[in-house]
């Protein structure tokens, strides 16, 4: 729907828009089409899970992290959000799996932001076969006795203070489950956020 009203929109106001009005709608129109594909997929990975280890392809995560950061861009844009990366490993996983478990990590980040502009690191490696991943932030940090439950479903620390139904890392920590490897965090209170996975069947280059 938000895309067939904002190409409405488009349309019926053509030349009357100047051009940044014009750009912002089709910032809106390619934002809302790349989260519909996303859903999508979404639905599609939950739905065949007896069929995952059949239809994994080669997924390139450097690809994937940047489809991440794109759907992120306005959150990116108006944080200010440094995001960086290392060259990133190849493995043999689900492409939209990786898209939204880097998009999640990514954009806890910039949500959990202290009053210093984000900065997020992303690296990785791979060796016989796992793929390592590190996402570190210089955000508000998480207090080291909570470290070990927020992956929970609809665990959220904060309370109302900030947005969301608190299920981001639980999915994050499903996603990765499902590629067969596990999910951890190392942090304290303001001094910033590590968040660690590890993937199998990496394939190295």
């Amino acid at each position: 729907m938000v895309v067939i009203y904002t190409q409405l929109l488009a349309k019926d106001y053509e030349g009357r828009l100047d051009a940044t009005a014009g750009e912002f709608i089709n910032f809106a129109v390619e934002g809302a089409l790349r989260m519909e594909t996303l859903l999508t997929g979404l639905q599609q990975y939950w739905q065949t899970a007896d069929q995952r280890k059949a239809n994994r392809t080669e997924v390139d995560c450097n690809l994937a992290l940047h489809k991440a950061k794109l759907n992120l861009h306005t959150a990116i844009s108006e944080s200010g959000a440094e995001v960086t990366a290392e060259v990133l490993p190849v493995i043999f996983g689900e492409e939209v799996a990786l898209i939204q478990l880097f998009q999640n990590l990514i954009g806890n980040a910039i949500k959990y932001r202290s009053g210093k502009l984000p900065s997020i690191h992303v690296s990785g490696q791979s060796h016989d076969g796992v793929a390592s991943f590190t996402v570190q932030d210089n955000g508000i940090g998480i207090a080291q006795e909570h470290c070990g439950e927020i992956f929970g479903v609809f665990k959220r620390l904060h309370g109302s203070k900030y947005p969301g139904a608190g299920i981001g890392l639980s999915i994050c920590r499903r996603l990765v489950e499902l590629h067969g490897g596990r999910i951890w965090v190392e942090s304290e209170a303001g001094a910033g956020s590590k968040f660690m996975f590890t993937l199998n069947e990496a394939k190295e280059r």
